[in-house]
């Protein structure tokens, strides 16, 4: 059984700069987890610390249940994947997977055994003489990872294993590693700033901005129900469509969601009604996916958007219409600017991050960042506005242009909601 928790786990760097924040995270035995996030955002910071690479400055890391943070790197039964592959140039493949098993005095036929195993398992048996520089760079990686298994390792790690690979490799990588992993039972933690390799590998995503853990759950849960705004804008190609809307409540009737000239309407039997008729006469941020919009006829009734096409893209399998609209788009910043340590100047224990939105974990009492022109919350870096461009799927070739009209109807119960703050509104947790 090999578990991994981290609980209020902070890492603030020399000059005051917050690279972990606050993180709370349990990892099953035999779970993939996978840590994603822009860079910079802290996923890196976290694997380092509980490979005992990196201290935090606050906070507890239990491997097992057990606190770890007085036992050194070689004491924890972890096997660490990064990105530069990190193999000893004068080794053939052979010696830099054994390596490991050499260290820790295992005779040389059964350290060969194993070596001879996990090389057949990964495909590069026929290369077991050869050095690194003789290498491709998808063969180097194997022999990485390689290195990592022969340990017979309680936890993995991997640090962006595949960032250095074509993409076609990086398919093929991905699918070897979430094979392998889950054969052997190995509690998994994998770090990428890739959503296609979180949605495909993870058992479980945690999504990370600024330190800030931002959401947790199943692939599924985060691109379906996002918990917050950033993670709504984060997952998802092409991006979800985020529309400012003022609020109107028509008691017992309908809600109004106006998005200047054009006007959805979400039915008082909606199970979402209540929750969101509590921001009447406020601003909104409405999220809708391209999957969510269908191409109808001008004279359609119901949830309908009417726009000209600003322009499309052809993706071979089909293509994409940005409409104007008439509406206002949130762009919400991936990234932000760098957190440093305000408690001095009067910042109390709770921070807000720059304005980073933060569910999981936040203290009572959080304060809330000031309004801007338009009701949603002003965060330097956060966010802007610019006029909507809606991103609506398209069969392949269609037979429209830029400037043509095109109208599209919108699946409400498949449209999500989110405060000023950019938490979720919703009618309960998922």
């Amino acid at each position: 059984m090999s578990t991994v928790a981290l609980k209020d786990v902070t890492k603030i760097w020399p000059d005051g700069t917050y690279a972990v924040d606050n993180v709370s995270l349990e990892v099953q035995d035999g779970e993939f987890m996978v840590l994603l996030g822009p860079s910079g955002c802290g996923k890196s910071t976290v694997l380092r610390m509980i490979a005992g690479l990196e201290d935090p400055t606050r906070g507890e890391i239990l491997l097992n249940g057990e606190p770890v943070l007085e036992l050194p790197p070689r004491d924890r039964s972890i096997a660490m994947v990064f990105q530069d592959f990190a193999l000893y140039p004068h080794m053939t493949v052979s010696e830099n997977i054994g390596f490991p098993l050499k260290l820790s005095g295992i005779e040389p036929s059964p350290r060969q055994d194993r070596v001879d195993a996990i090389a057949g398992a990964l495909g590069i048996g026929e290369v077991l003489g050869r050095r690194p520089g003789q290498l491709s760079g998808g063969q180097r990686q194997r022999v990485a990872m390689g290195r990592a298994m022969v340990r017979r390792p309680g936890i993995f790690l991997m640090d962006e294993p595949l960032s250095n690979l074509d993409s076609g490799l990086r398919a093929e990588l991905r699918a070897e590693i979430s094979s392998m992993t889950r054969e052997l039972g190995v509690t998994t933690m994998y770090v990428t700033h890739d959503q296609a390799e979180a949605l495909t590998m993870a058992d479980r995503v945690a999504i990370m901005r600024r330190g800030v853990l931002q959401d947790l759950g199943t692939p599924t849960e985060v691109y379906r129900r996002p918990a917050t705004l950033y993670t709504a804008a984060f997952l998802g190609s092409p991006k979800m469509n985020l529309l400012e809307a003022a609020v109107y409540v028509h008691l017992d009737r309908y809600i109004a969601l106006s998005f200047g000239e054009q006007t959805l309407y979400l039915a008082w039997s909606d199970p979402r009604a209540r929750a969101v008729a509590r921001y009447h006469g406020e601003r909104i941020v409405v999220g809708i996916r391209a999957e969510a919009l269908t191409p109808v006829t001008p004279d359609t009734q119901g949830h309908v958007f009417q726009g000209r096409i600003r322009y499309l893209e052809h993706h071979g399998h089909e293509s994409l219409a940005y409409l104007d609209i008439g509406a206002t788009a949130i762009v919400v910043d991936e990234i932000g600017a760098a957190l440093t340590d305000t408690r001095g100047q009067g910042g109390g224990a709770f921070r807000r991050l720059g304005g980073a939105l933060q569910r999981l974990t936040r203290p009572g009492g959080a304060e809330v960042a000031p309004e801007g022109p338009g009701g949603v919350a002003t965060d330097p870096g956060r966010h802007h506005r610019k006029p909507a461009e809606l991103a609506v799927r398209l069969a392949p070739y269609p037979q429209v242009s830029h400037g043509h009209p095109l109208a599209v109807s919108v699946r409400m119960d498949a449209v999500h909601f989110f405060d000023q703050r950019g938490d979720r509104i919703d009618a309960g947790w998922r």
